[in-house]
């Protein structure tokens, strides 16, 4: 087992309440577990986001910490945060990187592993109403 680990999972979801698809806007939220499965205790830092949308255009977001959180996490512990991101198109990726620093100040990064924003595989915002089904 490696001294410094974390390990990263993701769950996005599209949010087709909050997005206008004729006008180009397609919400996700993302909920991120971050795991400790190092040896030793460490903090995440930074984090290095590489967001794509399906035309090739590329976002990049640096910045301190995760959702005004720089968590200190022992072996075994882990840090769970939800945040969202919007894209011009239906489709797109996501991936990036935390920077991360041990109690002795040895710095590593925790890749953050690709994947896919894909509001097609929901059904549009009115095809319930169409259908003649009432949401409460």
């Amino acid at each position: 087992m490696p001294k410094f680990q974390f390990e990263v999972s993701v769950t996005p979801q599209y949010l087709p309440e909050q997005s206008m698809p004729e006008a180009g806007v397609f919400h996700f939220v993302y909920n991120i577990i971050i795991h400790n499965s190092g040896e030793l205790p460490a903090q995440l830092i930074a984090r290095h986001w590489i967001i794509k949308d399906s035309t090739g255009l590329v976002q990049e977001v640096k910045g301190l910490g995760v959702v005004g959180h720089q968590p200190l996490l022992s072996p075994g512990e882990s840090f769970e945060y939800q945040s969202q991101c919007r894209l011009a198109t239906a489709q797109g990726s996501m991936e990036g990187s935390y920077l991360c620093i041990s109690e002795e100040a040895e710095t590593f990064d925790c890749p953050i592993p690709r994947f896919s924003l894909d509001a097609t595989q929901f059904p549009a915002q009115d095809d319930d109403l169409a259908q003649g089904r009432v949401l409460h």
